[in-house]
């Protein structure tokens, strides 16, 4: 028998190849084909029950002054312009006023903080916090990694790695408008973890967030099957890759990763589009009035992620770095005072908060003695990574607890003393881990997020 064959046009080619491309798009959005339920990771188990299911971390990038917003010295106060410890050196009592908030009595700077203050029975403020760098460049990746000397994954990767994500349409780790400088994308990357762990970034530091959108999430201009095909392509040759390889974790991990991207597509808009929320969520966070639009932005959608789902969830905002013109700190608190109170508010209201892990902090915190950076003359404050404040809130914490101190003047922990380490470890405490038994190996010996070191502080678990 014979047959006969016309020349292969680019038109037939295209109709030929793409043929079932369409079913496999949807089959892909929809999560249902053989493929995606081969491809399903089966939640990894919780090494206890947990109090929290989710972690929002709002990075306040610079080092804010504890000294002007949780950690009051009256002596501080009473000793202002006279010598400081270091030579040379005047100490500067806090600027604005601080005033004792709530059933608790916490001290919070209420001038700056208003709307925070009065959630003060909710907040547990770890004012003995310590490091080991006082220098942006080891201070950054310390506080997203546990380490500085090389690249290791970041807090959100552990968690993700550790918990799972529940939602397959939506990443397990989002990061929003973060840094690109001290370490960069490896503050919220996965390292030698497998891709599918490291965070979906949502902007860049100070970029608007009003009509952001993720790279490289959608094709325009690409019609839908001509896309389907070069997924279905790809991961035929990601498949074959596995099955021939002992590279487990790293092409499971582009596989998943690609699949994560195709159902996104319809997912992540959704989650992102703040006009379903009603007119007094909006004013309640601030959006749309000027200094708090851009941190209200963040902090509603980080309470839409976490209601999708979301596991680990890292908002940032920079200009804490206050070496000369303190009084700008004025500035950065009201724009986020609003709009933490309203997230705060807003998941108690959803009945979240109990067990959603927040985490409001800096790389470091600040001296009690003044600096003129470059003999500028105006009042601001040096790094200080021996004593400094973060608060948490949620999530299995004891609300209306001040722990730790810092000696009369603020210079250093001296009290109930929470390395960096110990905090990773009361975090991964909280979410049912084991910061000493979430470990993954890699060259050669067992790694995780807190090396050789960490204690969970059991004194502000609820």
């Amino acid at each position: 028998m014979q047959f006969s064959q016309r020349p292969l046009t680019r038109r037939g080619w295209m109709q030929r190849s793409m043929a079932g491309c369409g079913s496999l798009a949807l089959s892909a959005l929809c999560g249902s084909s053989a493929a995606a339920r081969e491809n399903t990771r089966e939640l990894p188990k919780s090494h206890f029950k947990p109090r929290a299911k989710r972690v929002i971390f709002m990075f306040m990038d610079g080092g804010p002054s504890q000294h002007d917003l949780f950690d009051y010295k009256p002596e501080l106060k009473k000793r202002h312009g006279k010598e400081g410890k270091n030579e040379g050196a005047i100490l500067m009592g806090p600027r604005w006023k601080f005033t004792q908030q709530g059933e608790s009595g916490m001290w919070i700077a209420s001038e700056l903080l208003p709307h925070l203050a009065q959630h003060a029975d909710k907040l547990c403020v770890v004012r003995s916090m310590h490091t080991e760098s006082s220098a942006h460049p080891l201070a950054v990746p310390m506080l997203h990694t546990g380490a500085f000397q090389s690249t290791r994954p970041s807090m959100g990767a552990w968690v993700l790695y550790g918990l799972g994500s529940v939602n397959e349409s939506l990443p397990g780790f989002i990061t929003i408008n973060p840094t690109r400088i001290f370490g960069g994308p490896s503050n919220y990357g996965s390292a030698f973890l497998p891709s599918t762990y490291q965070a979906t970034r949502i902007g860049w530091i100070k970029e608007s967030l009003k009509d952001v959108s993720i790279d490289n999430v959608s094709s325009p201009g690409i019609p839908a099957p001509v896309v389907a095909g070069q997924l279905r392509l790809i991961q035929s040759f990601n498949q074959a890759l596995l099955e021939r390889t002992r590279a487990v974790q790293d092409v499971q991990g582009a596989i998943d990763s690609l699949g994560l991207a195709v159902r996104m597509q319809t997912a992540l808009p959704h989650s992102m589009n703040l006009s379903s929320e009603s007119p007094e969520t909006l004013a309640m966070y601030g959006i749309g009035e000027g200094p708090t639009d851009g941190f209200g932005r963040q902090c509603l959608l980080a309470r839409r992620f976490a209601q999708a789902g979301v596991r680990f969830i890292q908002l940032s905002l920079t200009g804490w770095d206050h070496h000369s013109k303190i009084d700008l700190l004025a500035d950065r608190c009201h724009e986020i005072d609003r709009p933490v109170a309203a997230l705060l508010t807003d998941l108690e209201r959803q009945g979240m908060l109990e067990d959603t892990l927040i985490l409001w902090g800096g790389e470091f915190g600040r001296q009690p003695e003044q600096q003129a950076l470059d003999g500028g003359g105006k009042d601001g404050r040096n790094h200080n990574a021996d004593g400094y404040t973060v608060w948490l809130a949620g999530g299995g914490v004891r609300g209306g607890l001040s722990y730790g101190e810092t000696d009369p003047l603020g210079y250093e922990a001296v009290e109930n003393k929470v390395h960096l380490h110990d905090l990773h470890a009361t975090i991964l405490h909280l979410l049912g881990l084991d910061h000493t038994r979430l470990t993954y190996h890699y060259s050669g010996r067992d790694f995780r997020l807190t090396d050789l070191y960490g204690d969970v502080v059991e004194d502000i678990v609820a």
